[in-house]
């Protein structure tokens, strides 16, 4: 997080708190899969950060008590901030409970109990833990859908370059076909981005719908989408830029 993303992301937050993520918390991210290493950190970071200072100030009237605390003190960017640097750390226990290991970790953090209240950190976690695409139910707050509305990155070529990284990540040995790894991805994108899927969203002021439509109309053509996966595939082992 240097240059403009540092100055963006670390303007109205404690010095300290950033120098703490900066340091500690994101070069966490480099000993997971690839689809989960710091540069995403740095873009749910961003992202969330975006949608939290572009709310509409209805929008904000709305959840006043949940984003600035009941007693009106709290710093929603700083909570943005360390919620969504921390939504994957429970990766480090493997993907399964990773959104839950998440919170736990929050909730133990000394660090972040020198910053924050017990009530603030509670809202940070849960924030964590309520990322997850597949989740059941909603965030329960909007720290949540924030977070979770910035880790839904409706990007055509990040979405199939992640699920790429993912296949090859269970597959060590190479023993795997192209034909596996491109119809695991193509059943998995279908599942969760396509029409009916699982995906949600949740902020109405985020761009996220809008390109989630057009990746629809590409997912509808089955040849259009296998043609991008197998290229992107064909690149990706052949050494060139993910």
């Amino acid at each position: 997080m240097t240059g403009t993303i540092m100055e963006y992301a670390g303007n109205g937050i404690r010095k300290d708190i950033v120098e703490y993520v900066q340091q500690s918390i994101i070069p966490q991210y480099a000993f997971f899969d690839k689809a989960h290493r710091e540069d995403h950190a740095v873009a749910v970071i961003t992202s969330a950060l975006r949608l939290l200072d572009s709310m509409p100030e209805s929008a904000r009237e709305d959840c006043k008590d949940v984003l600035y605390g009941k007693s009106g003190d709290w710093n929603p960017r700083e909570m943005l901030f360390a919620a969504a640097a921390c939504h994957d750390l429970g990766l480090a226990g493997g993907r399964e409970n990773h959104h839950t290991d998440s919170g736990k970790i929050i909730r133990a953090d000394a660090k972040l109990m020198q910053w924050f209240t017990p009530d603030q950190i509670e809202t940070i976690a849960q924030a964590a833990e309520d990322h997850r695409a597949s989740g059941k139910t909603a965030p329960r707050t909007i720290f949540g859908q924030l977070v979770a509305e910035a880790d839904r990155i409706i990007d055509k070529d990040t979405i199939v370059t992640r699920c790429l990284l993912f296949g090859f990540a269970s597959d060590p040995s190479g023993e795997k076909t192209k034909e596996w790894h491109i119809a695991r991805c193509e059943e998995h994108i279908r599942k969760k981005y396509g029409r009916g899927g699982y995906i949600k969203l949740w902020i109405p002021w985020s761009d996220n719908a809008a390109k989630l439509s057009e990746l629809q109309d590409i997912i509808s053509d089955p040849e259009a989408l296998h043609a991008i996966l197998s290229t992107k595939y064909d690149r990706m082992k052949n050494g060139e830029s993910e």
